[in-house]
């Protein structure tokens, strides 16, 4: 139960330490513009020397921006077909997708054939000390695993193994996950979109089987802007409707608290259902007015957008796919040497730029 004095910032723990900021006479931060200033001066220089070209040149300008138009649309055409074509090998996915799922929920047991794969802290092993482990895996294993159905909480530890994902789970929404049994992705060509299906067994918490998200996208350059596309955008999604059973909704929480009557001085205890942190509210995106463009959006509504549309993506493209990489942790190590080449690539780009001097500066001198 949360009571009044519990709120956070009360905790000295929840306190942060803040750096001072040297601020000039007028309150401004000092400093903090200069990279503002220098995109400023050098637009304006762009702009002053397009206006200073003869009419001549300006002519040609606008024709290059009209072949310019026709290579986005033909851009656009190339990135429908990518995605029609995704869309086709998805199909041929999913008979891949059901095997493991049978698999990881017990409904099929793989044969001896089907699960030869070489183990990491077997593989420095001599070939004797290889059959023997083998033999003492098939005892212990006999003896064992008869209890256990295909991989427990397979789902729940890829989320908890994905920092992304794990971000977003409190330990309210654990039991919960403990049901999830399969995630599957529809592709759709026209329109062209995708939904997550997250599928649960029965449990006490919902009477739902399955939950889904919807998310529509976009592959057609703005009118008003055209050459800002760069490919399909997600610009829109729907969740659906949890129907949680009496008492169980772990997005919401009841708080107590305490009024007190001006006048009176009579204090009063009321009881109010406020937003609970979860998972679960995944499924309740920000909804999105029709006729409003996206310039229109305040920042909390266009980062709440923006996070949601990247985890939608991140699910469809990495886990669902890789999702046995992610159980093992090995899909996380791809991902940490992407992160490491591309810091590689900028010191390299630093390092080249310097030799590059210094090799300029050779040859000038030769």
């Amino acid at each position: 139960m949360t009571t009044d004095h519990e709120q956070a910032g009360d905790c000295p723990d929840d306190l942060e330490s803040v750096e001072e900021e040297e601020v000039c006479e007028d309150g401004s931060k000092k400093g903090m513009d200069f990279p503002n200033v220098l995109a400023a001066l050098k637009a304006q220089h762009t702009t002053e020397m397009l206006a200073s070209l003869p009419p001549a040149v300006k002519r040609r300008i606008k024709a290059l921006k009209r072949l310019q138009l026709d290579l986005t649309n033909v851009e656009a055409k190339f990135f429908k077909e990518v995605h029609d074509l995704e869309c086709k090998y998805h199909r041929l996915y999913v008979p891949l997708y059901e095997k493991r799922n049978t698999i990881v929920n017990g409904t099929y047991e793989p044969t001896v054939e089907e699960s030869q794969w070489p183990s990491d802290d077997e593989e420095d092993l001599p070939n004797a000390l290889k059959e023997k482990a083998k033999l003492e895996e098939e005892k212990n294993g006999k003896e064992e695993d008869k209890d256990i159905k295909g991989i427990p909480e397979f789902w729940l530890s890829i989320f908890k193994n994905c920092s992304l994902l794990a971000e977003m789970i409190q330990p309210h929404d654990v039991p919960i996950l403990q049901h999830l049994t399969d995630i599957k992705t529809i592709c759709n060509e026209d329109p062209m979109s995708f939904t997550l299906e997250f599928h649960f067994s029965s449990n006490e918490y919902f009477t739902n089987t399955v939950l889904t998200k919807e998310y529509l996208m976009k592959c057609v350059p703005e009118e008003d802007d055209p050459f800002s596309f760069e490919g399909p955008e997600i610009y829109k999604c729907t969740g659906c409707t949890i129907n949680w059973n009496k008492g169980k909704n772990v997005t919401v929480k009841t708080v107590k608290k305490k009024q007190k009557h001006k006048n009176l001085g009579v204090v009063r205890v009321i009881t109010k259902t406020v937003p609970n942190d979860s998972f679960f509210n995944f499924f309740t995106p920000p909804t999105i007015p029709e006729d409003n463009k996206e310039e229109d959006f305040d920042d909390d509504l266009r980062n709440l957008l923006t996070s949601d549309f990247e985890i939608g993506h991140y699910i469809r493209e990495r886990v669902v796919p890789r999702a046995v990489l992610f159980f093992t942790g090995e899909g996380l190590e791809d991902e940490d040497f992407d992160e490491e080449d591309e810091d590689d690539e900028e010191e390299e780009e630093g390092d080249s730029d310097t030799n590059g001097g210094k090799n300029q500066d050779q040859c000038r001198q030769q």
